[in-house]
């Protein structure tokens, strides 16, 4: 543990040591070819910040002894306020650079593949691409409003990269059409499949814009699909292209039908992990599971409620508490948030601040075993929450049903409870 520990301190100060040293870098432009761009995709990661993956861009010139990962991802849990602006959507992310190696090193550390593929690009469009780094590492311009979903580690590199471009970027697939049957949702599904506690967290968070149909250039927004729509991409260039300054080794035009030339020149792994000795953070213990338990546990209570004529008020004051914190949390969420995914979220017909500043009224009813108002109408509010699910045009993780069956199983025992007892 001590070893492990003292390696973390290491790789960090290496990587803290790089950054300082290259606060004031300026990367020089060339006339000749010496230049190689590359897109790095890094594969997931466990925590709930790096588990979708990362992209970066290396920028390596052998003459001069430079290679160096550019990298929009950096970011510090220092920051004042962190967890509350990261929160409301007002997270800023940083350009930061550090060395190739560490950057490497520091990814084989955390059990994670990398991957590069070398840009097929001319002296004058590597050149642009210098002039668009060199401007966004101004310490002016390094820091931008982080959004997860349109501008993030993963656009900021596809967007420079495109605009370096002399000629026109083709993609093989229509990036512009909604009909690919994906959504933000479905797309953290796939990348939350090992962790069912994150993705369920996560969905609680997400609105009904998440579940909005989304084109394959919005996709891009993982480092992964952005990888492979750049892998079968390809350029056509304009007349004042220069084919001999591009990273083939090929003739262009019988190569590429006499008009195109591919995006990436080559493609390497430079970190291998065998899925073996990858984490995998999932837990047998799964919100679907707990959640289920819960209800044969509210189910049991209640039953033993109605036999006993004992009001199990403690029971419902710590349900409905807890119903009304997140529904607080959501609340806030949907109202203040600066994230476009988290409004409107019908999710707050179940879980709403009403069961949080109601709660002393309709508990005294409750323990006096007295009809509740409150309780009644939410009754009816849960049922055709239930009855609607499928219509409602947002897509809820299963384990909010057995959820809602708690909070309707408890508010329809209020109703049993205050008939007159038949003896």
């Amino acid at each position: 543990m001590k070893l492990k520990y003292g390696l973390w301190v290491l790789i960090l100060l290496s990587e803290l040591n790089i950054f300082a040293q290259t606060r004031s870098l300026t990367l020089p432009t060339d006339t000749t070819d010496t230049w190689q761009v590359s897109l790095i995709t890094c594969g997931p990661g466990v925590e709930v910040y790096n588990q979708f993956g990362h992209t970066a861009i290396r920028m390596k010139n052998v003459t001069r002894d430079i290679d160096l990962i550019y990298n929009y991802g950096v970011f510090s849990f220092n920051t004042p306020n962190f967890a509350l602006r990261f929160t409301l959507g007002q997270t800023d992310y940083l350009l930061g650079i550090q060395a190739y190696q560490d950057f490497v090193d520091w990814y084989a550390y955390s059990n994670r593949d990398v991957r590069e593929q070398v840009l097929n690009l001319s002296v004058e469009e590597k050149n642009a691409l210098i002039g668009l780094l060199n401007e966004n590492y101004k310490p002016q311009n390094r820091t931008y409003r982080y959004n997860y979903f349109y501008d993030n580690c993963a656009t900021r590199p596809r967007d420079l990269i495109e605009k370096c471009l002399q000629g026109e970027l083709l993609y093989a697939d229509d990036m512009t059409t909604t009909s690919t049957g994906q959504s933000f949702r479905s797309i953290v599904h796939e990348f939350t499949a090992n962790n069912a506690w994150s993705q369920f967290g996560i969905d609680l968070c997400l609105g009904s814009e998440a579940d909005k149909p989304i084109s394959r250039r919005m996709m891009m927004f993982i480092p992964l699909y952005l990888e492979q729509y750049f892998e079968t991409a390809s350029i056509l260039p304009n007349e004042r292209d220069n084919y001999s300054s591009r990273n083939i080794n090929k003739d262009p035009v019988q190569e590429n039908n006499g008009n195109t030339l591919p995006l990436v020149s080559e493609s390497h792994n430079l970190v291998v992990i065998p899925e073996a000795e990858k984490i995998n953070p999932d837990t047998p213990f799964t919100p679907f599971r707990c959640a289920m338990l819960l209800f044969i546990v509210t189910t049991a209570l209640t039953i033993y409620e109605i036999h006993s004529r004992n009001s199990m008020w403690g029971y419902d004051f710590i349900l409905f508490a807890v119903a009304g914190i997140a529904g607080c949390m959501l609340a806030f969420l949907a109202t203040f948030s600066e994230h476009p995914t988290v409004s409107p979220n019908y999710l707050l017909f179940l879980f709403h601040p009403l069961h949080l500043l109601l709660l002393p009224w309709f508990i005294r009813k409750v323990k006096k075993m007295q009809r509740s108002r409150y309780l009644v109408a939410l009754t009816i509010e849960l049922t055709l929450f239930i009855i609607l699910w499928a219509a409602i045009p947002q897509k809820f993780p299963l384990a909010v049903l057995p959820l809602a069956l708690c909070l309707l199983v408890r508010s329809a025992s209020n109703w049993l409870l205050s008939q007159p007892h038949k003896t």
